[in-house]
């Protein structure tokens, strides 16, 4: 059914003229002193006929009216908030990100697709995600979230190399001091930086955290206020990442 029609069909539903719905809009618009709020009764039969499109104001009136959610509104149309984490990973492929379980298949930019072969499809609250074998018992808990490394961080390299997907427990949040006998050990943390990502070995230092690069890495030791200027998401426990520089043959 066309967005048009939906919209038909709620305001039927509630036994609406078109008239009511635009004298109720101009309420609406009257509290908030915008006419961009109005949907008159011209404008909504051309949306119900599917020969106009609206704005985020008219959406938000209809809503109110309909007593129907906003988001719901907006899906008519094509726009769906939950894939804004999707589009992030297409589109900052460069920055390291926390996908949580909002991520389908097609946002993992293709770099990924090479390191795939041992891994197993999951539905996910009827999203797709690729994860590796052996992790499908927990994967229902809430304490779960993914992270994507971008293509410009070589912190963990060659360990966790550009383009791989980490898996983070969000319930081990502090720093562990634990003896390590070789760099599989040393625990790995996803951090969050105030608007941006980091993933790599971590330090406390009094009210100062490190962000331990990998020693083969051209990365540096990065400092900040802690926990002023970054805050630990959790502790990375399995990854998923090519074993090969991209483009080596």
């Amino acid at each position: 059914m066309s967005a048009g029609r939906n919209l038909r069909t709620l305001r039927r539903r509630l036994k609406l003229t078109l008239r009511k719905v635009e004298q109720a809009t101009i309420s609406i618009a009257n509290v908030k002193n915008d006419r961009r709020f109005v949907v008159s009764d011209g404008w909504l039969a051309r949306l119900e006929k599917g020969v106009a499109d609206p704005t985020i104001y008219k959406l938000f009136s209809l809503s109110v009216i309909y007593n129907f959610p906003l988001t719901r509104l907006l899906k008519l149309y094509g726009i769906d908030l939950d894939d804004t984490d999707k589009f992030k990973a297409l589109v900052h492929q460069g920055e390291t990100q926390l996908l949580g379980l909002g991520i389908v298949n097609e946002a993992v930019p293709e770099v990924l697709d090479q390191a795939r072969d041992t891994n197993v499809s999951l539905e996910t609250g009827g999203i797709r995600l690729d994860v590796p074998l052996g992790e499908r018992d927990d994967r229902t808990l809430s304490s779960i979230s993914y992270g994507y490394i971008g293509l410009r961080d070589f912190t963990l390299y060659p360990l966790i190399r550009p383009g791989a997907i980490v898996r983070i427990d969000r319930r081990q949040t502090r720093l562990t001091s634990i003896r390590v006998h070789n760099e599989y050990d040393r625990p790995i943390y996803f951090i969050e930086l105030r608007g941006a990502y980091a993933c790599g070995w971590c330090e406390i230092h009094g009210s100062e955290l490190m962000i331990v690069p990998h020693y083969l890495s051209p990365a540096m030791v990065r400092h900040f206020a802690y926990p002023k200027e970054a805050e630990i998401v959790g502790r990375v426990i399995s990854f998923d990442t090519i074993c090969v520089d991209l483009g080596s043959s």
